[in-house]
């Protein structure tokens, strides 16, 4: 299927790892040219080269998410050297674990490193998107709907997200731009797997997280939620808008009594 995204300039936060680094591949794999934007810029030009070598166009630029005047730089050159920016996926997040013990500073800063700059990338990517008739992409968490526990500032950020998701479709549509939202459940990234390794017993912890998973029993990968992005950020989903997309296997809406019986073929 032709995604008519050949060309397209595509900025990526946090695209060189995780969901993130799946996202600008299946990108570079449809044509596009992924701005892989990040603090690590070792790990940036690792994939860019790699795609680079595959006949693939990528290219990456250096930024903290908090740091604002640094994020404005790299949308105003971007947009000077490449001409448009068509496509923003927000995907730069880290699930912190600040709490409600953990005080209204590190909340601040929670929020600021999981929800401010989403918001401001926008704002300083507003002309140009009006201009391209482009379209945003959030990458939301499972942990907005159903709570986790012990991450408070993450779970705002990531409410937050949803609601801008509906909030800008609505405010936005009549520039012809398109706001969605994909949000993942359970995905073994290189983060996740940090994590597990924390509990005390991380094999049989995975076992327990795999079996609450209704369809097939199985994590999300990377690479589907790179491609559901994909698509909803491509025309052949031209009318879709102000959509939060669960890309998670049922996890997240299905009876939990799903994760306690076998399901049905």
């Amino acid at each position: 299927m032709e995604l008519g995204l050949a060309g397209k300039i595509v900025l990526v936060t946090g695209g060189a790892k995780g969901i993130g680094e799946a996202i600008s591949r299946s990108f570079a794999a449809e044509g596009a040219v992924p701005v892989i934007i990040g603090r690590n810029p070792d790990e940036a030009a690792s994939i860019v080269s790699d795609l680079q070598s595959k006949g693939q166009k990528a290219v990456s630029r250096h930024a903290e998410m908090t740091d604002l005047a640094a994020l404005k730089s790299v949308a105003d050159e971007i947009l000077d050297s490449r001409g448009s920016i068509d496509v923003i996926v927000n995907n730069a997040a880290a699930n912190d674990g600040v709490g409600l013990d953990a005080g209204p500073d590190a909340f601040r800063e929670s929020l600021e490193r999981n929800l401010v700059h989403v918001y401001a990338l926008q704002h300083y990517c507003l002309d140009a998107l009006k201009a391209s008739r482009g379209n945003i992409v959030n990458i939301g968490s499972k942990v907005a709907e159903t709570g986790q526990g012990g991450t408070s500032g993450y779970a705002a950020a990531k409410g937050g997200i949803n609601a801008l998701t509906r909030e800008w479709a609505v405010d936005l549509a009549r520039f012809g731009i398109r706001v969605n939202a994909v949000i993942p459940a359970e995905v073994m990234t290189p983060m996740y797997e940090r994590w597990i390794q924390t509990l005390p017993n991380p094999e049989e912890s995975l076992a327990q997280i795999t079996s609450t998973i209704p369809l097939e029993r199985r994590f999300t990968t990377a690479e589907e939620i790179a491609d559901a992005t994909v698509f909803v950020a491509s025309s052949r989903s031209g009318h879709t808008t102000g959509q939060i997309l669960y890309v998670d296997g049922g996890y997240t809406h299905f009876d939990r009594a799903a994760t306690v019986r076998k399901m049905s073929n």
